[in-house]
Formats: C-alpha cells, sequence, structure tokens
C-alpha cells in the first residue's frame, strides 16, 4: 500500500509553495508586520429589493514598542 503524497507537495513541486513548512504563528507574524486589508460587503434584500447594504474595511498591522516610541506616539508621563 502506497503511502498518500503530502498535502501541498505538488504546489511545492511546481515552485508554487516554500517547500519547508510555516507556522501558523510566523505566517501571522509575516503578514502583520507588513499590515493585511480585510473588506467585505453584505446585502439584505426581499425579492431581489437591496434593503440593507454593510460595507467592511480593516486595515491590521502590528506596532512595535520602539517604532511606537520614535514616532511620539507613546505618552508615559508630562512632557
Amino acid at each position: 500500500m502506497a503511502l498518500p503524497e503530502p498535502r501541498g507537495a505538488r504546489l511545492a513541486a511546481e515552485g508554487r509553495l516554500p517547500e519547508q513548512r510555516v507556522a501558523l504563528v510566523d505566517l501571522l507574524d509575516r503578514m502583520l508586520a507588513s499590515g493585511v486589508v480585510v473588506t467585505g460587503d453584505i446585502v439584505l434584500s426581499i425579492s431581489g429589493i437591496d434593503l440593507v447594504r454593510i460595507s467592511l474595511r480593516a486595515l491590521l498591522v502590528s506596532v512595535r514598542e520602539h517604532d511606537a516610541i520614535e514616532g511620539g506616539l507613546r505618552h508615559d508621563g508630562p512632557g
């Protein structure tokens, strides 16, 4: 009985995926370091008539303490 091919092996062979595995924490760290934009639309309608439309646009980024101090965003005391 042959073992099944690992998930993503074909995509890695085509050069579309990295060959090494990436932990979810590392992936989230990379995404938040550069920023991620999340967008979505919800439309509630009855009989083809749009009643409510909700649009969502959010920017998710991480802020390092060093960057916040240099950018003047940190206010610890008077001054």
